[in-house]
Formats: C-alpha cells, sequence, structure tokens
C-alpha cells in the first residue's frame, strides 16, 4: 500500500469527501451503509467524512421518520437547499426564468412579456422583473442567489458580449455580462439559447443517453444546437450551430411561410400568426398545410446538412413550434429519409417552451460542479 502523508492524506479526504457529495447529489436522504456502498469506502471513513461535511455546512443529518421503532439508522443528505441558482430565457417576446436548489431542482417560474423592439433599457427592466417575480414566489432573497445563467438569442462570444444577433438589434455587440453584472449582485453567465435548450434536452428531455444529437430550436426565428460525444459542442468561437446564417440554408424567412398564411385571419397579432397557421393545418385546412409543407422544405435543408455532416443518433425538434409537432415530425421524417444516408431517430421535444430556461438551471449546476465540486479546486469551502 502506498505510504500517504501530509498533503497526500489531505487530497485524500478531499477527493473522498467529493465521492461522498457525488452520491448524495440527486439522491434521497442515504444511511452511513447505503453510503460507503456507492463511494468504497468503510463504514468508519464514511462517517468521519459525513462529520466533515456537516462541518462545512454541505451535509446535513435527516432526523428519523416519525413513528420509526427501536434506534433508527443516521441518514444524511445534501443540502441542495443551501443555496440556489436562477435560470433565465431571454426570448424575443417573453422573459422566463426558474429558481432552482443546488442539484437543479426547479422549485419555482415566472415570465414577462416583451416587445421585440424593445429597447435595450426596456428588455433589462423585463428580465429583473422575471427574477424578481420569481424571488418573491419562492420567498428567496437575491442574497441567496449563488449563480444566474442566461440564455440568449445571437452570437455570443466566451466574454458574455453579443456578437450579432439578428433577431432583438439592441443586443448587437453588446456587452451583455457587463450589463447584467451591474443589476445583479451574483455570478452571472451567458450562452446561447440553442445551445442551453440542447442541454435540456440531453440532460432531462427527449435525447436523454443519446450521446450525438442535432437539436432544431424552431419558432418565430429558427437555430440549432449540437450535443457531440455527450457534449454541448460550442465551437472553437462559439459559433457553432449557427445554420441560420448560411442564405442557402433559407432559415431565417423560413417562418415567415407560417406567419403569412392566407388562412391566418386579419387582425391576428404576429406573435399568433403562426400558431393559426399550425392549428389550421392539423384541422385539415389545404392552405395552411401547403404553407406547413414549404416551411418543412426549408427546414429540411439545414437540417439534412448537420445530419449528413454529424450523423447523428437523434434530432430533436424543439422551441415553440414542437407543441404542433404532430404536424411537422411527419413531414420533416418523409423530406430527411430523402436526402440522409443514414436516418437518424427523430423526435419531439419534451420540454417545449421550457427548454432554454432548463437547460440554463442545468449550466448554472455545472458551473457550481466545476467551482466547488471537482479535484483540482482544492478544499472545499464552507457555505454561506
Amino acid at each position: 500500500m502506498a505510504d500517504l502523508r501530509g498533503g497526500d492524506l489531505s487530497r485524500l479526504r478531499q477527493l473522498n469527501s467529493l465521492t461522498a457529495i457525488r452520491a448524495m447529489r440527486g439522491a434521497g436522504p442515504l444511511t452511513l451503509s447505503a453510503l460507503a456502498e456507492r463511494t468504497g469506502l468503510s463504514r468508519p471513513s464514511m462517517k468521519e467524512v459525513a462529520d466533515e461535511l456537516m462541518e462545512l455546512g454541505w451535509v446535513e443529518e435527516v432526523p428519523p421518520s416519525p413513528g420509526s421503532m427501536g434506534r433508527p439508522a443516521r441518514r444524511y443528505r445534501f443540502r441542495a437547499d443551501s443555496g440556489y441558482l436562477v435560470g433565465v430565457d431571454i426570448g424575443g417576446y417573453n422573459i422566463r426564468a426558474a429558481l432552482s436548489d443546488l442539484d437543479g431542482v426547479i422549485l419555482a417560474e415566472t415570465r414577462q412579456p416583451v416587445q421585440l423592439d424593445a429597447t435595450l433599457e426596456e428588455r433589462l427592466a423585463a428580465i429583473q422583473r422575471a427574477v424578481s417575480g420569481c424571488l418573491a414566489l419562492s420567498r428567496t432573497a437575491i442574497e441567496d442567489v449563488w449563480t444566474i445563467a442566461f440564455g440568449t438569442i445571437g452570437v455570443i462570444d466566451v466574454e458574455g458580449r453579443v456578437v450579432y444577433s439578428a433577431a432583438v438589434p439592441a443586443w448587437r455587440d453588446l456587452d451583455l455580462a457587463g450589463k447584467l453584472r451591474e443589476i445583479f449582485p451574483c455570478q452571472v453567465l451567458i450562452e446561447n439559447d440553442s445551445r442551453l435548450a440542447a442541454m435540456a434536452e440531453h440532460r432531462r428531455g427527449a435525447a436523454r443517453g443519446a450521446k450525438d444529437v442535432v437539436f432544431l430550436h424552431v419558432g418565430r426565428r429558427m437555430g440549432a444546437g449540437l450535443i457531440i460525444g455527450g457534449k454541448v459542442h460550442r465551437g472553437f468561437g462559439a459559433a457553432s450551430g449557427e445554420i441560420a446564417m448560411l442564405p442557402e440554408a433559407r432559415w431565417f424567412d423560413a417562418p415567415d411561410h407560417l406567419n403569412t398564411c392566407a388562412s391566418v385571419p386579419e387582425g391576428t397579432p404576429p406573435e399568433d400568426a403562426a400558431g393559426y397557421t399550425l392549428a389550421a393545418a392539423r384541422n385539415g385546412d389545404p392552405v395552411a398545410l401547403e404553407a406547413v409543407g414549404r416551411y418543412i422544405d426549408d427546414l429540411v435543408v439545414g437540417t439534412a446538412a448537420m445530419v449528413l455532416l454529424l450523423d447523428p443518433e437523434v434530432v430533436v425538434l424543439g422551441g415553440g413550434f414542437s407543441r404542433s409537432a404532430d404536424v411537422l415530425l411527419g413531414p420533416l421524417r418523409e423530406r430527411l429519409e430523402r436526402r440522409c444516408m443514414r436516418m437518424p431517430e427523430v423526435r419531439a421535444s419534451t420540454l417545449g417552451d421550457e427548454c432554454v430556461v432548463t437547460g440554463a438551471i442545468d449550466y448554472a449546476v455545472d458551473h457550481l460542479d466545476d467551482q466547488l465540486f471537482t479535484p483540482d479546486r482544492g478544499p472545499l469551502p464552507v457555505t454561506r
């Protein structure tokens, strides 16, 4: 056996602590015996680790269930409620916010409408209202929030600056991370919304267990997110998945087929036009069905390009239009089969409109893990 001394022993304790936390996160209360079995530690070693984690505030002992007979076994749980995370979806017409515990369990959600042509100040104010509403619903103080992760439309660089945004002109060349850090007194993370949506579907939704995924973020605007080898692919300059920027793909104007369909009654708000067309197509309206067909013709060009390049296991149809998957999936599959050497499975999102805000929560959880629960980050801090 190796002779572990000094720093080596400290390192061993740290690794044992991280192993124990990983075993407890996302699980119910566990006894020492169950923890020892999950971690591979002896029961006495597990007891020492549990005591140390309790002193640091990361773990607590759970009281025995009412009516327990005899001397109940001690049970321990990770204190996921020792802090909170917030995820925000900054959409063109809506701002969605969700609050979760440190395990990513969502506790409250809110939504704030916003105009597509809102000024920068108006959009930032709507973001602040959405987050404040979430905190009020859960009776949580902003001081208890550790991280807020934002998903937004546009090309986002590694510093949180919006390099390009066709849908929201006020976002262009904006230091969004800097603006949001002026508003929120906690850690701020920024990521492209389609990548966060792809992450959420991979972790919790239709692409669970798949290693290679093309996520189609379809709605009033179009986007894509890629999962390669089980990980979100950002690309060298954080600009992966921007197939809409290729004019030949015809993605930028594709939703116009649904928005301008002759079946849409005059006076229908622009944000409701596509939904009306999809509903009419579901009811067999031939004009609406023709508009849907033209939309799918455009959607499949970029989708087939990504499928032929990546050979994914799954293609997920997500975003706002995924609510009409019963209308869209059949034509999409049929057109893809004509173009692809190997046909992937095509599935509808199970998260719908919540995919981005859920992905933002998962992104914040990942960042927490990287900061606090990886072996190279030093000893675990005391929770605040």
